[in-house]
């Protein structure tokens, strides 16, 4: 997609009626229970996890929700799974774009193992984020993607009324958020919990002016009650 395209109400003006676009992250991994960077390394959820996404459920079962999309990888797809089953609903789509960015020389590895490992990456780290670290993937790949996962779901509201939502991951959610405020940078970090939950509502005009655009849940927990771990990637 065009990277100047701004994701923002004239890039929905073209919905017919209201849509809430929930966006949230995959339940607890076994990595995020030992504090491992995973990034496209594939994970299972933990018992805590799968708890969580049963959890997540309940919350997300009077939210209209019609279609469910997921990254491939384990930790989000099953968490998918488990909710798609719990409400009724399809099997959720696979969306490749809805993946983990790639964390580079820093994926399987805890933060202390960084420091030891990856002295000069892990200083880059805390001033630049993923920008910093050496084969992690890149900030205009991360914008790309975000905004095609925005014209997918946008084109899926477009094709019938109800919710949707989008099981995916920390970083890429920092990215679906960050593009609809125009920003470039990885700072200021914005961490999410498992199975928390960003809610993007969106109303149209009746005269096709641009659509009044809203974040109305950022990081909201669906799983409250359950042991949770810092935010990792």
């Amino acid at each position: 997609m065009d990277s100047t395209v701004a994701i923002d109400g004239r890039f929905f003006s073209g919905l017919a009626e209201p849509v809430d676009f929930f966006i949230m992250r995959h339940g607890e991994s076994e990595a995020n229970a030992s504090g491992r960077i995973q990034g496209h390394a594939d994970f299972p959820l933990n018992e805590n996890g799968r708890a969580q996404a049963k959890a997540a459920a309940s919350y997300l079962a009077d939210k209209g929700i019609r279609k469910v999309f997921s990254s491939p990888l384990r930790r989000a797809a099953d968490t998918a799974r488990a909710v798609s089953s719990a409400l009724g609903l399809a099997s959720p789509l696979i969306e490749p774009a809805l993946s983990e960015l790639d964390t580079g020389c820093f994926t399987g590895l805890t933060m202390n193992e960084i420091r030891e490992r990856f002295p000069l990456d892990y200083t880059r780290f805390r001033s630049k984020s993923w920008e910093g670290v050496s084969g992690a993937e890149t900030i205009e790949s991360l914008e790309r993607r975000a905004k095609a996962v925005w014209a997918m779901l946008r084109d899926e509201a477009m094709s019938s009324t109800g919710n949707l939502l989008a099981l995916t991951h920390g970083g890429t959610i920092q990215w679906l958020v960050r593009v609809c405020f125009g920003s470039r940078s990885w700072i200021p970090i914005l961490p999410t919990g498992n199975c928390c939950i960003y809610r993007l509502s969106v109303e149209p005009n009746t005269d096709g002016s641009p659509a009044f655009v809203q974040w109305r849940d950022l990081n909201t927990s669906a799983a409250d009650g359950l042991s949770r771990v810092a935010p990792v990637f």
